[in-house]
């Protein structure tokens, strides 16, 4: 269904809206075996005191999902210039309010320019190195499935969290 207020007014689609979010892991090889970079969450209202990809955020109108995660390694790491590896689209929900249905495309970056830091303290509390075989905890959930598959290599293109069995094609 659709409705119109009139006409050059744009039409209003009663659709459900998907939530989009990019998601950079840093990753470098260890002494020990490949590691990632964490953030430890803050005063954000979502998963605080979790670790997480150091760069995350919505990807904004008009934004690809590239440019957005370039865009987030910047306002949160500062980074640049990130050689970014696509690893899978995630489509999540929590099974409540539509804000709840999310698509997330993650990253990794194994080149960038820049020493990564902390920009925004307010919301993150610490950064690390961390093994992919020795995961702090807690690590944000869907998060942790993406890092799990990308430990043991066997992360597909498309994957789903949150929904009660594997939905395929």
């Amino acid at each position: 269904m659709s409705s119109a207020a009139g006409p050059g007014t744009p039409r209003v689609l009663d659709r459900f809206v998907v939530v989009p979010a990019s998601y950079v892991f840093l990753v470098r090889d260890g002494v020990a075996g490949p590691e990632v970079l964490l953030q430890r969450r803050q005063n954000t209202g979502y998963m605080d005191d979790h670790w997480a990809a150091a760069a995350a955020g919505h990807v904004e109108q008009g934004e690809t999902a590239y440019e957005a995660a370039r865009r987030e390694a910047v306002e949160e790491i500062d980074v640049h210039d990130l050689d970014l590896a696509f690893l899978t689209a995630m489509q999540r929900t929590r099974g409540g309010e539509p804000i709840d249905e999310r698509i997330d495309f993650f990253f990794t970056a194994r080149s960038w320019t820049g020493e990564p830091r902390i920009v925004e303290p307010a919301k993150c509390a610490e950064l690390r190195w961390c093994r992919l075989d020795a995961l702090p905890d807690p690590v944000v959930p869907h998060e942790r499935a993406v890092l799990d598959g990308l430990r043991a290599g066997t992360t597909p293109p498309y994957t789903t969290f949150g929904f009660d069995a594997p939905r395929e094609g």
